[in-house]
């Protein structure tokens, strides 16, 4: 029995929720997201969106509770929105943005620099003797994640310094050093 699945999501002021062909659509402020769905049904009733399944099988009880928790993440993205940040951590590590263009300095030869999505609103803080922070906000919480993890992917954090890209409170594994 799935326990995320059975939970009603409940619908807030302003948005609205369409089910429509197998595809869900979910419209607020923030913007507009669809998802197409299979083996359960999704229905909107008073203010609350159920997700049901038809039988007991092991595919049907495993997206049961993940169309649940995708309907959710949509709702709350409409509403509220999706933050990701970024820590940058190391001696002349940089981060500026021009619009959608990042600009990475991470030690190599060269700058990278990346086109990010529409969707997606960037910005950059960079304070004198505090890491540079970029952070990544939209209504999808998929494409932030994506973004967030393909920047991050640039450098990742290493065991021994710390050094690279991590995400603000990541708590990273550290190893000790050579012992002389």
């Amino acid at each position: 029995m799935s326990r995320i699945g059975n939970n009603p999501v409940v619908i807030p002021d302003g948005v609205t929720v369409e089910v429509k062909d197998n595809v869900i659509t979910v419209k607020g402020k923030l913007g507009e997201l669809t998802q197409p769905f299979d083996t359960v049904s999704v229905d909107v009733e008073d203010g609350n969106v159920l997700v049901k399944r038809s039988a007991e099988n092991k595919e049907q009880k495993a997206k049961h509770g993940l169309y649940r928790s995708l309907v959710n993440n949509m709702i709350a993205g409409v509403s509220k929105g999706w933050t990701k940040e970024l820590e940058l951590v190391g001696v002349g590590y940089r981060a500026s943005n021009q619009g959608q263009k990042l600009d990475l300095a991470l030690g190599f030869s060269h700058n990278i620099v990346m086109d990010i999505a529409p969707e997606v609103k960037i910005e950059t803080v960079s304070e004198k003797g505090k890491n540079p922070i970029i952070k990544l906000t939209s209504h999808d919480k998929q494409l932030v994640g994506q973004v967030a993890a393909k920047i991050r992917g640039f450098r990742k954090p290493e065991p021994y310094k710390g050094k690279g890209i991590k995400f603000v409170g990541e708590e990273l594994r550290r190893k000790a050093g050579k012992s002389a």
